[in-house]
């Protein structure tokens, strides 16, 4: 059960979101027992973000939560996965994207918990 929620800075096409979308399916991959079957993505695009005091005209920030955990190794491959998708699709710098983590214990769905 994970979601992917972005936040960024530039407007985001139609084929943009679904490239990053796709990509994100794919990518899901890399935290053992996920995948696309299950994934909820979000993007909310045009979002002012200030890094360091200043506002960003190309930045992000990426939640990714899980039904579950994962240990740092698998995060660290999952934040260059993430990186990479969105400097190839939306031209943001890597230095410019943070990526967060949320290990959920209860996760509801259709009705009932997991």
């Amino acid at each position: 059960m994970p979601f992917i929620n972005s936040k960024v800075t530039v407007k985001i096409s139609l084929e943009k979101e679904e490239a990053i979308k796709q990509k994100l399916g794919q990518a899901i991959a890399i935290i053992p027992g996920k995948s696309e079957s299950w994934l909820m993505v979000g993007f909310d695009d045009e979002y002012k973000l200030y890094f360091k005091g200043n506002k960003c005209e190309r930045a992000a920030f990426v939640e990714v939560k899980i039904y579950g955990s994962a240990n740092s190794q698998v995060y660290n491959q999952m934040t260059e996965e993430i990186c990479r998708i969105y400097e190839e699709e939306l031209d943001i710098p890597a230095a410019n994207i943070y990526v967060t983590y949320e290990e959920i214990s209860d996760w509801g769905w259709n009705g009932g918990n997991f």
